[in-house]
């Protein structure tokens, strides 16, 4: 067993793995550097899901005992859009301000013996903590550790296009909150959530063109974490004004920024390991960041415990306990936040339950909604038939010109016929969405000229690619679209249509 681990930085991974190392081996040295006072924290709240903390719970209670005693819990999701407020439930989840989680694993660290030294900045190079056998890099998604090992990591990093900034108001959202208001500049979204009985989280988003409209591109972020952006605080305050009540934003380094999505294909060189945002992040829409780090915490710590006279083994170990977690995690995030990159087109496009499935819908099916609020998916369904006459969703006529549909869900010997046929133009998804915008300008003067097609067939590519592709023909352009999917099912196809991302859906395969 190594003797001697030193963890860099003091955020709620490096904490907990400190304590939880500590606790199984009291003979273990282990000194945690956070290079900020024990009094500092950025950011307002950290959110949690019911159903993913059990991992965390067993190996110590200590986040339980949090979340009870000073968090806030919710079950429902509320959408507010155009004057109304759409709510689904069964969405169990509970937030707690950072500073919070961070004094409480301060002093669970202190508890078992862990030496914790504030303010203390380490160099990013190995040699200088020659006398630790292992260096736990917690050190945050702007980790020096990860890219001065880069050669050796190979890490990559995604860059959203949507800004974001974090604020806290004094107002107080019942629960998760998603309030999208269109101002004179454009679409501004945001995501509320109670933190303590005082304070909620209230990070906004918009497009960059709204932002620069806005005149919110003037603060200088490359200055040193600290000063807020007090326009842009003054502008949401402003717009927002109604949904809040006339309450306050509060700031704490609030600044405008593109989210990060960071990937590392190795998390370990040496005897360095990576642990939690330095070595992956996800977009804060799926509430997972504090959570995966935590969990890495809990792997490291086991992983050590199981190889105790093998630091290498142990290392893969932990690595490859932890890389399919995360990157699953990590797929199913990005399609919330391309969902984030695009939500202007569908607050012009959509009324509100619509829209609302359309977002609740982004990375779970129909069924799964309806497990956890069969009142909504069936108000949504509800909707359908009243603009249908009365006809379920796969049995809708769809009339296009001369042709007509009996109903909207095709099969393979549909979709041969289909290939035959003039005033259809079928297209190919690409794998990547880095593709699209290629794609979208060469479909443009195709779909606006003197003789567009009655039907645009959308296959190929991923999931994602192909609902992008689709809503850009039907919602951007006005033409129909078809999303062709192998072994799609009834609640794929469903959910396809009643969100508003195809008009017609088919499978290839019988």
């Amino acid at each position: 067993m190594v003797s001697r681990i030193a963890c860099v930085g003091g955020g709620p991974g490096g904490l907990f793995f400190a304590a939880l190392i500590k606790q199984a081996d009291p003979s273990v040295e282990v000194t945690v550097f956070e290079r900020n006072r024990a009094e500092d924290t950025f950011g307002f709240g950290v959110v949690f899901s019911d159903a993913t903390l059990a991992a965390i719970h067993a190996a110590d209670p200590v986040l339980r005992t949090a979340l009870a005693e000073y968090g806030r819990h919710w079950d429902d999701i509320e959408v507010r859009l155009k004057g109304q407020r759409i709510r689904c439930g069964g969405n169990g989840m509970a937030a707690i301000t950072r500073k919070t989680l961070l004094q409480l694993l301060h002093r669970r660290a202190e508890e078992v013996g862990v030496e914790l030294r504030f303010s203390h900045e380490v160099p990013a190079d190995p040699a200088e903590l020659a006398g630790y056998d292992l260096i736990v890099a917690a050190d945050g998604a702007n980790s020096r550790f990860r890219d001065r090992l880069a050669d050796v990591l190979v890490p990559e990093v995604e860059v959203a296009t949507a800004k974001f900034i974090w604020f806290g108001t004094d107002y107080l959202f019942d629960g998760l909150t998603f309030v999208h208001e269109h101002g004179p500049h454009g679409t501004f979204a945001v995501h509320g959530y109670p933190i303590s009985d005082s304070v909620s989280t209230f990070i906004v988003e918009t497009d960059e063109a709204s932002w620069r409209r806005a005149g919110l591109d003037e603060f200088d972020t490359a200055q040193p974490p600290g000063p807020s952006d007090e326009k842009s605080k003054a502008y949401l305050e402003k717009l927002f004004a109604e949904q809040i009540d006339g309450r306050e934003l509060l700031v704490n380094n609030s600044r405008w920024g593109n989210f990060r999505t960071r990937r590392t294909h190795r998390w370990h060189s040496g005897n360095v390991v990576l642990l939690g945002d330095a070595a992956h992040t996800a977009h804060f829409s799926v509430g997972s960041g504090t959570k995966m780090a935590m969990e890495d915490a809990v792997a490291l710590a086991d992983s050590l415990l199981a190889h105790r006279d093998d630091l290498p083994g142990a290392l893969e170990a932990y690595e490859s306990a932890r890389q399919p977690s995360v990157e699953k995690i990590q797929n199913s995030a990005r399609p919330s936040l391309s969902w984030w990159e695009h939500f202007g087109r569908y607050h012009d496009a959509f009324e509100p339950t619509r829209f609302a499935f359309h977002f609740i819908s982004r990375s779970i099916g129909k069924e799964r909604i309806a497990r956890r609020d069969p009142g909504f998916v069936d108000q949504v369904v509800r909707d359908w038939r009243a603009a249908h006459d009365g006809h379920a969703p796969l049995d809708t006529p769809l009339r296009l010109g001369e042709r007509e549909f009996t109903g909207r869900r095709l099969t393979g010997a549909d979709l041969a016929a289909l290939r035959t046929e003039a005033g259809l133009l079928w297209l190919t998804a690409p794998d990547s969405e880095a593709q699209l915008p290629q794609i979208y300008d060469q479909l443009g003067d195709t779909l606006t000229g003197d003789t567009p097609p009655e039907l645009v067939a959308v296959q190929g590519g991923t999931p994602l690619t192909r609902s992008l592709l689709a809503e850009q023909i039907r919602l951007v352009h006005g033409v129909p679209a078809l999303i062709v999917e192998d072994g799609l099912d009834d609640d794929r196809a469903e959910t396809l249509l009643l969100s508003g991302r195809a008009d017609l859906v088919g499978r290839e395969q019988a």
